[in-house]
């Protein structure tokens, strides 16, 4: 990937939980602005890690950095607070939503704009540019969160950030648990966003096929190390990511997909981690 408009350099982070347990194995990325990135892979590839470590988000999960760089526009960011990275303009959107339950979807939305300091006028307005992406978000702005939709709360996660006026999201599995129609609606949304407002976005996903539909560049992750990356389209056309991530490649009744306990797809992915 070109150095051009780099925004965000992870170069070879291990990251240890409990002091005993190598969750990442010497990750590296580059994340330029104004892109939308992706990072792939299945369960337990190291996906949400990579995003706590960039965040500052790991003490709370006995995690920690051991090795390795982060930086952010030239700035190394390990050692800052999740409010010195909010103030820096990285904010993350966890897995799984976490909306306040018992606050309305507005509230929620506000809770947002904490560290801002531009005064509520400001934050008026970003409220509605924030509508403005998400009408359903509007519509039931009054409800309480608890009773909307997993979509709503999902769209309600990802406004609440972008009530911080982010330059980068990080974004934790955002089909997660969602149907397909409401899947392909935020992930519209974040296209928008990144089209209209410059957002950038990180985003960790399982659904390879939607997120490389939407990234611009792609990295796939496997046992906590990066084994794979490159342009989201040319991802799309490899012939391991077809077959392993997208289910498309070459299957038919007299040569039915190989498993990952195939030793021939051993060998091909030895050949990604060599």
């Amino acid at each position: 990937m070109s150095n051009a408009n780099l925004l965000l350099n992870v170069n070879g982070i291990k990251v240890i939980y409990n002091h005993v347990i190598l969750v990442l194995k010497g990750v590296s990325l580059q994340v330029r602005e104004g892109s939308i990135v992706a990072l792939l892979g299945g369960n337990g590839a190291g996906k949400t890690t990579t995003l706590r470590a960039i965040s500052n988000l790991l003490e709370g999960e006995r995690g920690e950095v051991t090795k390795g760089a982060i930086e952010l526009r030239g700035e190394r960011i390990e050692k800052l607070s999740t409010a010195q990275m909010v103030e820096r303009g990285v904010v993350q959107v966890m897995e799984g939503r976490h909306c306040f339950a018992h606050l309305s979807i507005e509230e929620n939305l506000l809770t947002g704009a904490y560290t801002r300091k531009d005064g509520k006028a400001a934050v008026a307005t970003t409220l509605e540019k924030v509508y403005s992406y998400f009408p359903r978000l509007k519509t039931r702005r009054g409800s309480q969160a608890a009773y909307t939709s997993g979509g709503e709360q999902q769209m309600c996660a990802i406004g609440r950030a972008l009530m911080a006026n982010p330059r980068m999201v990080l974004l934790d599995e955002p089909s997660m648990g969602l149907a397909p129609q409401i899947v392909a609606e935020v992930f519209e949304i974040v296209k928008d966003l990144n089209a209209r407002e410059g957002v950038t976005f990180l985003l960790a996903e399982q659904n390879t096929g939607m997120a490389l539909r939407y990234a611009d560049y792609g990295y796939i992750l496997e046992s906590g190390r990066v084994v794979l990356d490159g342009e989201a389209h040319a991802l799309r056309e490899n012939e391991d990511v077809k077959e392993f991530y997208l289910g498309t490649g070459g299957a038919s009744a007299d040569n039915p997909r190989k498993s990952f306990k195939d030793v021939k797809s051993y060998k091909r992915r030895k050949r990604w981690l060599a």
